[in-house]
């Protein structure tokens, strides 16, 4: 292991390591000091054999423990988004002394934000089509990239989504545990120990922008605004992310 600080990266639901794109390598263009370390949740990507746990706290267990096989020792930066990002207050809900900073990415909890806030109404038919029908992974992942993504040049990953998506499908039954799970976790009224900066997309057709500036609110942490991007965050402007996250640790120091 060398010296550089563990940045730890998860992704939210039914994504995995692979669809942060370019991202770990603009985050340390923009963070020298970062070790990137991209963990699958349980279900996902090369653990997509696995069942799904249920809860958010168990999923925050697993990532804990597959750290320590690989020989990665806390304390760990978190950076996560969405069903990732829930993992990540988990994680510094019950563990603090583990996480030194934690950047969450679009998130949406209870009991701070509304069902229809936390999954916003204008997805709902394309969630059910996925859901209830029997879809290509062609048509999932290009129904996925419409709701996740608002920059038109995001359209070149497609292909590889695809691909991925038929290597290592995500099974019915863990879709709907990581679902499930999302659903029922609940935050704790305090705010986690941890140093936290929220970010998010202004233009978030899959959860309403208001979850992350009403935690923020609640909590008193620092949130910063994408005017222009979707869901994908990290893939509609990588850079910007980086980038804030760099002032965001210049500014604590």
């Amino acid at each position: 292991m060398n010296g550089r600080t563990p940045w730890i990266l998860l992704r939210g639901l039914m994504r995995d390591q692979r669809h942060w794109g370019a991202f770990p390598q603009q985050l340390v263009a923009a963070v020298p000091a970062a070790r990137v370390v991209p963990i699958d949740l349980p279900g996902n990507g090369a653990l997509h054999a696995m069942r799904s746990p249920d809860t958010v706290e168990a999923m925050a267990d697993h990532v804990r423990a597959q750290l320590w096989r690989q020989g990665l020792r806390p304390p760990y930066h978190l950076l996560a988004m969405s069903l990732g990002a829930m993992v990540s207050v988990a994680w510094a809900q019950r563990h603090p002394a583990e996480v030194a900073a934690a950047v969450l990415i679009n998130i949406s909890l209870r009991p701070y934000s509304r069902f229809h806030e936390r999954l916003q109404p204008v997805a709902w038919p394309t969630l059910l089509r996925l859901a209830l029908g029997a879809p290509s992974p062609a048509a999932v992942e290009a129904a996925i990239l419409r709701l996740t993504t608002r920059n038109p040049a995001a359209a070149e990953v497609l292909p590889d989504w695809i691909a991925w998506r038929q290597r290592h499908p995500v099974r019915r039954g863990n879709a709907l545990r990581q679902l499930w799970a999302a659903a029922r976790f609940r935050a704790a009224e305090a705010p986690p120990a941890p140093p936290m900066l929220l970010l998010n997309g202004a233009a978030d057709r899959l959860v309403s922008p208001r979850c992350s500036a009403r935690l923020a609110a609640a909590w008193g942490v620092p949130l910063r605004v994408h005017p222009d991007a979707g869901h994908d965050l990290p893939l509609d402007d990588g850079a910007w992310v980086a980038a804030e996250v760099a002032d965001w640790l210049a500014d604590r120091h």
